[in-house]
């Protein structure tokens, strides 16, 4: 009965025309059936040549529909029932006033009003299990396009404060490029597969929309519109910050906050916590700067119930900030992490337990000789002495299944030499652009040189070496990166200075031809219509002087140098790409996949909070890990020879310092394709080239 109660509820607001006509089928049927009822009971059986209930239904529906057809159950009125005949008479009136044209008229306007009450706020929602989204922003549709990829029913409500229509229109449009890419993707793969092998996989792969999105116009304040929407049995609620809230620059001026969102949290959270909400509800809450985050924490604090109200902060432009950074020292992540935090392919997972005893290191050596399925990562326990083990696999049913290691699957005798003097090349960036997120950019360049800049007392060379090209007023505002010393030049142009732009740029890539790399910002301040132009101007400028250098110097390749663009609107991905531009981030879809992971598994946030940290050491101890991406022939002191992603997992694994065990979790090809080793790695086959590029998860 609940689930029917749901579905009635839910096609009431979404379908009503569908309601108001189950509604009409079934009182005629009602009627039919008890008028049928009535006329079998008066009819004598000897009277008609075909009688009984089911010729009566035939007879009801004649006179019902007909408006008339009395003939058809009394042969001979004068001799019949006085009852019988009355009863056919009040049947035949209730047809003929159901059909008149007054009635039709009344029950028009009732539709309509219905309709009307269906479409408005005021009706209340009867549902359950489903993820409520409040506020809305740059990044709400991709999270509701991640849901999506899922490929699983999903029920969605949006509560938003205006602009219902055009939030539908946004949705429908994304949901829509999004399927028809991916299907056309799996329509094109594997052509060479047999004719029903391929079809079989087709139909494996395509993508449908399994989501029931309701969006609703309202306060996300307001405790009878939260009430309306069912807060108290939804299993996820993600409160979205504006996205004009929490500027906050390089020298900490500007920063607003944002109040709605501190509102909205401690509305959402009472509701939760109550005795009557559902257990284990996740809130996920996103900020974009310190004084919100620091408000949220306090609000954590004084309303998270365990077990009840499990509320987690999303600091968007800090983690997009420190995203940006290892982006720019390692470009091959944005397609790692993509990857990794999203509901596609290879993906990580969290299983929680209360008692667990052993050590990382014991936990990765026991987990690797039972298992060739997943990989094992990392533990990770919290204050209350609840353990928690992260892995990479291709779904979270992989993880479980024990295999017998034995040597028909894993040479065991295969081992590998690494370098333990493995250092990362200084690199050399220059950022053309700002938006919000160049402060925890900057933190996050920062963070890296305390782990990698050299200690060598005979060597005082910088990890980092930053070129910032930005508007004037921009650079006086935050004091021309005074405050971080691998900031080595700052060049105060408007975007259309283009002459002073490629002079600089020009002159960064010849200086540092193999081992630079250009970061194109996209102003998320910009209004709507503008958006990304900043960042697609920089790239034209950008294009062009490597297409100069192409047509002068022959012998130039243009793939050694790591470009990386940013862009908010997906909608010019195909834009952007169509410039050669390999490295493009997504910013919007970075947070919206971290929030949807987190509503799911609430504790894989702790995880994505240390890889994205680098640490500066003490005394050259390595705690927190993070993901690398480091060079085969600068990895291994002789490379290794043929082998399988088993043997390969596990002779690194061993051959590593117990200070920094490394986990391989896949490797870039020398032509640029990432394999990740999800599935049954005995059955991946491999062998690197010094050009090929590991996926490593290390403590350093």
């Amino acid at each position: 009965m609940k689930k029917i109660r749901e579905w009635i509820s839910i096609k009431t607001v979404k379908s009503p025309g569908m309601i108001i006509l189950l509604v009409i089928v079934f009182a005629n049927i009602a009627i039919i059936g008890v008028s049928a009822l009535i006329i079998s009971s008066l009819t004598p059986s000897s009277s008609m040549e075909n009688s009984g209930f089911w010729h009566s239904v035939l007879n009801t529906m004649i006179m019902y529909l007909g408006i008339g057809g009395i003939d058809t159950v009394i042969e001979d009125i004068g001799q019949a029932d006085f009852v019988l005949v009355l009863s056919c008479v009040v049947i035949i009136i209730i047809g003929l006033v159901i059909f008149t044209y007054a009635l039709i008229g009344y029950m028009s306007e009732l539709i309509s009003g219905f309709i009307k009450d269906a479409d408005s706020n005021s009706r209340k929602l009867h549902i359950s299990g489903h993820i409520i989204i409040l506020n809305w922003n740059t990044r709400a549709a991709e999270i509701i396009n991640e849901l999506l990829l899922k490929n699983k029913k999903e029920k969605i409500v949006v509560l938003v404060e205006n602009n219902k229509q055009d939030i539908l229109n946004d949705i429908n449009e994304r949901l829509s490029d999004t399927i028809n890419d991916i299907n056309e993707e799996v329509t094109e793969a594997n052509t060479d597969m047999r004719f029903f092998k391929r079809r079989h996989y087709i139909r494996e792969h395509k993508i449908k929309n399994k989501l029931t999105i309701i969006v609703r116009e309202g306060d996300s304040c307001s405790t009878k519109q939260l009430n309306d929407i069912s807060i108290k049995s939804a299993k996820c609620v993600v409160i979205l910050s504006n996205d004009n809230s929490g500027y906050e620059d390089i020298a900490g001026n500007e920063e607003k906050g944002d109040a709605h969102t501190i509102k909205t949290l401690l509305q959402v959270s009472h509701m939760t916590a109550e005795e009557d909400s559902a257990d284990n509800q996740q809130v996920v809450a996103e900020v974009k700067d310190n004084r919100t985050l620091s408000l949220v924490e306090t609000v954590i604090k004084q309303k998270m119930r365990k077990g009840k109200c499990n509320i987690t902060p999303v600091a968007a432009n800090q983690i997009l900030g420190k995203i940006f950074s290892q982006f720019s020292i390692m470009p091959e992540l944005n397609i790692v992490y993509s990857t990794l935090f999203s509901n596609k392919s290879a993906s990580l997972y969290v299983q929680s337990s209360d008692e667990f005893s052993l050590s990382d290191t014991e936990f990765i050596s026991d987990f690797l000789n039972n298992h060739l399925k997943a990989i094992p990562l990392t533990v990770i326990h919290d204050e209350d002495g609840k353990y928690y083990r992260y892995f990479l696999s291709d779904n979270e049913q992989q993880i479980d299944i024990i295999d017998i290691v034995e040597s028909v699957h894993l040479n065991r005798d295969f081992k590998v030499s690494l370098n333990h003097n493995f250092g990362i090349s200084n690199k050399h960036i220059i950022i053309l652009g700002h938006n919000s997120k160049s402060i925890s950019i900057m933190e996050g360049f920062k963070s890296f040189c305390g782990e990698w800049t050299k200690k060598d007392d005979n060597d005082d060379s910088e990890a980092l070496n930053v070129t910032v090209i930005d508007d004037e007023a921009n650079l006086t505002k935050q004091e021309y990166y005074k405050q971080y010393p691998f900031v080595k030049k700052a060049v105060a142009a408007d975007i259309f200075d283009k002459e002073l732009i490629s002079e600089v740029i020009d002159e960064f890539i010849g200086l540092y031809i193999n081992n630079a790399c250009v970061i194109i910002l996209s102003n998320d301040m910009n209004a709507d219509k503008d958006i990304d132009s900043d960042a697609l101007m920089y790239l034209i400028l950008v294009q062009d002087i490597i297409n100069k250098r192409i047509a002068d110097d022959s012998a130039f390749d243009p793939n050694s140098i790591d470009l990386v663009v940013e862009i908010l609107d997906p909608k010019n991905y195909d834009i952007v790409s169509n410039y050669s531009a390999d490295n493009i981030v997504i910013s919007n879809r970075y947070i919206s996949k971290m929030i949807m992971q987190i509503g799911e598994k609430e504790y894989i946030y702790n995880f994505y909070d240390d890889i994205l940290n680098y640490e500066v050491p003490n005394e050259n101890v390595f705690i927190a890990k993070e993901m690398y991406i480091k060079k085969a022939v600068e990895f291994f002191s002789e490379m290794p020879g043929e082998c399988t992603a088993a043997e390969l997992i596990r002779a690194v694994y061993h051959a590593s310092p117990d200070n920094n065990k490394s986990v391989v979790l896949g490797y870039f090809r020398s032509d640029g394709k990432m394999i990740l080793f999800g599935g049954d790695q005995s059955k991946i086959n491999m062998n690197l080239t010094e050009k090929d590029k590991l996926i490593v998860f290390s403590n350093h």
